[in-house]
């Protein structure tokens, strides 16, 4: 079982490996939200995203014998990006399974950062069972996005940072919300925030047509995305909430949150013009949940999470050229 000190063990190998990212405000986000929003930008992490910090923690943990023959990931980018560069700092060769309709941006990084490029196309294949088969080809690790308690407790430490740094402000964050793809951000996460802040309400956000999690705890069982779905998020596409992630979110946080890529794109604008921040699709959903009102913050302080800003230029731009 993952408890806090697996967390605590990933916040000490990744001293000096993942940015310690700050906790923010700004006037215009809190006048706007009636209440106090602390921003939690992994956008302005290593790699673009948060990601880093579960990636390293596993690999940094393989043995020699281990790291010689190699890991094998499955990424929709912002994983595959984190794999990457955790590999290199290591030594090791990654080669992860792409969708290649992913974010142009995404599929150059992860070449650029060394990892092996294994092309797929998301709405046929099944990536896991691709990445398994060259495992078991190579001899390779696997270095699963969410589902694993290495992954889980690096991505852990967002959370423990926000606790610790929201603590030093004298802000203790009654509630954080966190962007939720195949959960391991939000597990980990909230691991960390209820040791450090026993009150705290942690809460998932995911788009509305990937909104799994948010069902599947309102349902008491994991349930699954109809294979008709589509977002602009390509970062937070998972089917189902991981085996390891769910039944600790179903402990530890309240029911889950979704928004509308409209929502998305609206915080997208605002996070660019308001907070001169860049933050992809994905990354925004959990201040799109505070700026369309979905749930009250008002007279509390509410810790946000920015989980990514890894979007290419075109489609930044033209989100940025819409009306608001």
């Amino acid at each position: 079982m993952i408890d806090v000190r697996h967390v605590e063990d990933a916040a000490r190998r990744l001293k000096d490996i993942a940015i310690r990212t700050p906790l923010i405000e700004n006037a215009a986000l809190n006048e706007h939200a009636g209440g106090r929003i602390l921003l939690k930008p992994e956008c302005l992490q290593r790699t673009g995203s948060f990601k880093i910090r579960g990636a390293y923690n596993l690999l940094s943990q393989l043995s020699p014998q281990e790291a010689q023959r190699g890991v094998v990931a499955w990424s929709s980018g912002n994983h595959a990006q984190g794999v990457a560069c955790a590999a290199g700092l290591l030594g090791i060769h990654a080669a992860i399974v792409m969708p290649e309709d992913a974010p142009a941006a995404k599929l150059d990084n992860t070449r650029q950062l060394g990892g092996e490029v294994i092309s797929y196309d998301r709405y046929t294949g099944d990536r896991e069972q691709i990445a398994r088969e060259i495992a078991a080809e190579r001899g390779a690790v696997l270095v699963p996005s969410y589902d694993h308690e290495h992954i889980i407790a690096g991505q852990g430490t967002v959370g423990l940072e926000i606790a610790e740094q929201s603590l030093q402000m004298d802000l203790p964050a009654d509630q954080v919300l966190i962007c939720c793809g195949g959960g391991g951000l939000t597990a980990g996460s909230a691991i960390a925030l209820k040791d450090r802040l026993p009150n705290v309400r942690v809460r998932t956000v995911e788009p509305d047509d990937f909104d799994d999690t948010a069902r599947s705890l309102e349902a008491g069982e994991p349930l699954c995305v109809d294979h008709s779905a589509r977002s602009i998020c390509d970062a937070l596409q998972a089917q189902s909430p991981g085996k390891m992630t769910f039944p600790i979110i179903q402990k530890l946080t309240g029911p889950g949150l979704s928004v509308s890529d409209d929502e998305v794109r609206n915080a997208m604008r605002f996070a660019f013009r308001h907070l001169k921040l860049v933050i992809e699709p994905g990354g925004a959903v959990a201040l799109a949940a505070v700026l369309s009102g979905k749930l009250d913050v008002s007279g509390s302080t509410t810790a946000v999470v920015i989980s990514g800003g890894n979007v290419d230029i075109e489609v930044f731009a033209a989100i940025q050229a819409e009306p608001t």
